[in-house]
């Protein structure tokens, strides 16, 4: 329980002991007794058939003073009025004053129709006489100008992310200027308000009070559940702020998520598993080691140790509804009625209360605080709790969260021991100085030559009678070069969004890289082997790289012989346990040699995933054609741009390498005509509202490469494993688009599309564009919008669908086909944004049918 009050301005400024403001309390207890009494006199005056304002006893009717104004509760010299927070007392609104309008009463004309819809009031007067039965007692004071006090906003959201479109700024999907959204004053007269007597200040600090106190409850609950981890220790503190990261979901729309701790936590955990095991088990191979770690690290393992120690509960997963929050002891005017059926505190795992249906609202809490949440996410708190234990206390804090949450990773010293012990009795040498000239390469001697000869045998040398080779140590090695690379780029990157840095660890950890690093530092001298075949390939690779050096592009085609990325991960490993797991040391050792580590600046994406975001940016859709010949896969990628097609070709040995190839050219293309692709304009733009081909996900399919984002997308309940990923998944339900069997593609020679229906429902015409779109290569369409503000309401929809708002939008829809010009329509007047989308895709695509470019069935 908590009480809030306000606070003497004088207190605070002196710092001074705090005092509550006492008037201002006493001034709103007096007002709830005056709006009681004049209710109760405005019921008297109904049922006797008056209609008559109600008046406090200290204002009369006598003459108006020229420096007075006389409101409900008492009067005002006019210099006193502004900034004053007053009530309406027909509404009840809260309102404060910005200026005194004396130019004006409320006999003047009423301007209900500066909104275009017609009116039915002359003056202010007349309006608050038929609509409100109010009789004015003093009709010609002057009107005041007010600010309405409005619902509080969600201040918790990362506005930094958000559009600018309110703030008038300029999108960079279209380059066009967004005009600020109008301020939407009121025009009152004096005597229908009534006075609250505190500082506007205080009004002000209204809005920050419902995000400021669910935040304080959301770090109690972090600090909470520190407290049920127990991992106290005086080297080390974990912060409540590090632990609600970790508990903070994209969902909530924040300017921090676990996502990023997720990713360091997804690699401490892999190396401790992996270190553990490769420990503990001396005598399984590298395919039994991979075996146990996949399981012990996978989604299904992790959800259920979370769901264990009830994370669920601690876990926040929808953005914060501040005109849902109420102080203790009150209820919301906002319910959401309970229909999960649940009754226990702990979460129940019958069938019933699994689900996939897309109806159900994710993160949304009923009134007895139920939610649904997907299963996923319960594992990704797993691995951001053990990323943030990592962050504040290093690997004994991982270690023991991860001891705490139950998994099997402890890494005992007698353990290390036995595994030195045991590669000190390598004695086969195969060329003098090989060790010696290697150790010189590293900058690094060995205690125990054995480690680094395992290192650097391949498993053919087997055949000639070698018990070991580097499988086991490559195994650790991997996990050890993942940590180290995404702690590195976690902490050297913090600026950067969690996709861009999942992007950066993927082009710094893997076989291809470490193939290059290998080659760079001639490690592949050493490797020992007896195969005829992979010393072919060997030779093949370090020619490629010598002859491409100075072309990245054909680099990204060039694959490595695993052997040789194999070969740096387990000389890492080796380096690992003979320095009895110093991941300092390790670090030391190999950052020079991993060097340079791609920045964000120099990352680049493989051809087809760069190709997809360009077009995807741009609006365009991609076809895609494979053939096979014999052995070798040709690709066909076809680009239509607002006025030329243009065709990529690929051949190989795997569709992947022939679809990168294909992207390849038409990336060259592309880039001939002055379209290139730039990483952060495409992963920080941010579209504006007018334009719509939007996409939730960067790792989008070529043949869906644009997606309708209307709604948080649902997720089955937690204990419920998810078959995507949340990015994956469409925002919404898409409506589906019935095509005729007959139908060809659009195109001007090979005849016109048909649609056997348009789905009316919300999002329905906007999907029957874009797939259309799709289906004939045409550029995605743009919107644009207007929105207005009405001071009269006005009904939109019929039947069931009808509605009265006061804010009306209109859109405008520019399509480009091909080789036939711009088509530019305007929908409907509609109460929100999307409805107007929707409006004018339909006003178009009915145009589009007249124009004989679109056949629509019958509904």
């Amino acid at each position: 329980m908590y009480l809030v009050l306000p606070l003497e301005s004088s207190s605070i400024s002196k710092n001074e002991s705090w005092s509550p403001n006492w008037a201002g309390i006493n001034s709103c207890a007096t007002l709830v007794e005056f709006l009681k009494k004049n209710s109760r006199l405005s019921n008297e005056h109904s049922n006797g058939g008056n209609s008559s304002p109600c008046k406090a006893d200290s204002v009369g009717t006598e003459s108006i003073s020229t420096n007075m104004i006389h409101l409900a509760n008492k009067s005002v010299s006019m210099e006193n009025l502004r900034e004053m927070v007053v009530l309406a007392t027909h509404t009840g609104r809260i309102y404060s004053i910005l200026d005194v309008l004396i130019d004006t009463s409320a006999e003047s004309p009423f301007d209900g129709n500066a909104d275009h819809v017609p009116s039915s009031y002359n003056t202010f007067a007349n309006y608050f006489e038929k609509k409100y039965g109010i009789v004015l007692l003093y009709p010609k004071q002057p009107l005041l100008l007010l600010k309405q006090s409005h619902n509080p906003h969600n201040l918790l959201t990362n506005f930094a992310e958000e559009g600018a479109s309110s703030r008038g700024k300029t999108s960079q999907a279209d380059h066009k200027m967004v005009p600020e959204k109008p301020l939407n004053h009121v025009r009152m007269p004096p005597e229908l308000l009534v006075i609250i007597d505190v500082p506007i200040s205080v009004l002000k600090s209204f809005y920050l009070l419902p995000s400021l106190m669910h935040r304080l409850e959301s770090l109690m609950l972090a600090s909470q559940l520190r407290e049920e981890i127990a991992c106290h220790s005086s080297d080390f503190h974990i912060s409540s702020a590090l632990i609600l990261e970790a508990l903070t979901t994209l969902r909530c729309c924040e300017s921090f998520s676990m996502e990023r701790l997720e990713l360091l936590g997804d690699s401490v955990l892999k190396y401790s598993v992996s270190c553990h095991l490769f420990l503990k088990y001396p005598k399984k191979h590298e395919g039994q080691l991979s075996a146990r770690r996949s399981w012990a690290v996978c989604n299904a393992t992790l959800h259920k140790l979370g769901m264990d120690r009830k994370l669920q509960v601690y876990i926040r997963d929808g953005a914060f509804d501040p005109r849902r929050w109420v102080a203790p002891g009150q209820r919301t005017i906002r319910p959401v009625p309970c229909t999960c059926g649940v009754d226990t505190e702990d979460v129940p795992f019958e069938s019933k209360f699994l689900t996939e249906d897309p109806k159900v609202v994710v993160g949304k809490h009923c009134d007895r605080g139920h939610r649904w949440m997907g299963s996923k996410t319960i594992s990704d708190c797993v691995e951001a709790l053990i990323g943030a234990y990592y962050v504040g206390g290093g690997l004994i804090a991982a270690l023991r969260l991860m001891k705490w949450l139950g998994i099997d990773a402890e890494l005992e010293p007698s353990l290390v021991v036995e595994a030195i012990n045991s590669a000190s009795l390598r004695s086969y040498v195969p060329k003098p100085n090989e060790i010696k000239t290697l150790e010189s390469k590293l900058g690094y001697e060995f205690s125990v030559k054995g480690l680094l000869l395992e290192a650097i045998t391949h498993a053919s040398e087997q055949e000639l009678g070698v018990s070991y080779c580097y499988q086991r140590l490559e195994f650790l090695g991997d996990s050890v070069l993942d940590l180290l690379i995404t702690w590195h780029l976690y902490q050297n990157h913090t600026d950067i969004d969690p996709g861009e840095l999942t992007d950066l660890r993927s082009a710094s950890v893997n076989n291809d890289n470490f193939a290059q690093v290998a080659v760079r530092h001639n490690f592949q001298q050493h490797l020992q082997h007896c195969s005829g075949l992979l010393l072919s390939q060997i030779t093949d690779y370090v020619k490629s790289l010598s002859e491409s050096e100075n072309t990245t592009r054909s680099l990204q085609s060039t694959k490595g012989p695993k052997a040789l990325g194999d070969l740096v991960e387990s000389i890492v490993g080796a380096v690992l346990i003979d320095t009895r797991l110093n991941l300092d040391e390790v670090w030391r050792i190999f950052k020079p040699l991993l060097s340079p580590i791609v920045t964000p600046d120099k990352l680049e994406l493989p051809p087809l995933r760069e190709l997809n975001e360009l077009c995807d940016s741009l609006g365009y859709f991609i076809k895609l054609n494979c053939t096979n010949k014999g052995e070798i896969v040709q690709a066909e990628l076809r680009l239509q741009l607002k006025d030329v097609l243009l065709v990529g070709l690929g051949c190989g040995r795997k569709k992947k390498d022939a679809k990168g190839q294909a992207a390849l050219h038409l990336l060259k293309d592309l880039e001939n005509r002055g379209i290139s692709y730039s990483r952060c304009a495409s992963k920080r733009r941010k579209q504006g509202p007018d334009h719509v081909s939007d996409s939730s996900s960067m790792d989008l399919d070529i043949n869906n490469c644009s997606q309708i984002n209307d709604e948080t997308p649902p997720e089955p309940i937690y204990h419920k494993k998810q078959k995507t990923t949340e990015s994956q998944l469409p925002a919404e339900p898409i409506p589906s688009l019935t095509v005729d069997p007959s139908e060809k593609r659009c195109s001007p020679k090979l005849g016109t599309p048909v649609i056997a229906s348009i789905n009316m429902k919300k999002g329905g015409p906007r999907t029957c564009l874009y797939d259309l779109c799709k289906k004939s290569q045409w550029p995605m369409p743009e919107f644009e919008s207007t929105e207005e503000k009405l001071r009269s309401p006005i009904t939109f929809g019929e039947g069931s669908e009808k509605r009265k708002g006061f804010n009306s939008f209109v859109s405008k829809i520019t399509l480009h086909i091909p080789n036939h010009g711009i088509i530019v329509q305007s929908g409907e007047q509609r109460p929100d944004k999307k409805s107007s989308f929707d409006s004018a895709a339909l006003i178009l695509l009915y145009e589009l049918q007249r124009q004989g470019k679109l056949i629509i069935g019958e509904s």
